[in-house]
């Protein structure tokens, strides 16, 4: 059971983490944190088709990053922060382990440069 929570979570991460690997992808995404877009104005930022855009949108769907409806011809967009939120925590222990990390060479450095000034 464990097992396969596991490997569903890790699969996540790595649609997520892939989905945000795209540059446009990830400025896709801050367009919707300020709100709904259709993917035509998710567009217009680029130089790409409707078919080009679609092919992001649907990327970051398929990662669980936007949630799309359909409104006759348009496509509506909106971000959907739990996924980002599951990656951030998966981030948040590697930011303790280079907190720390850093913490120590900052003492190094410190004790360091006492010894040179008393030399």
């Amino acid at each position: 059971m464990f097992n396969h929570m596991v490997e569903e979570s890790s699969a996540g991460l790595d649609r997520v983490f892939g989905a945000l690997s795209d540059s446009t992808r990830r400025a896709m995404l801050r367009r919707l944190a300020g709100g709904t877009r259709t993917v035509s104005e998710l567009a217009e930022p680029f130089a790409m088709s409707f078919a080009a855009a679609a092919k992001h949108v649907k990327v970051l769907e398929q990662a669980g990053l936007l949630s799309r409806t359909i409104e006759g011809r348009s496509h509506r967009c909106r971000i959907e922060a739990g996924p980002l939120e599951a990656a951030d925590r998966w981030l948040a222990t590697y930011e303790r382990f280079w907190s720390m990390r850093l913490d120590d060479l900052e003492r190094a450095l410190t004790r360091d440069a006492a010894r040179r000034s008393r030399k």
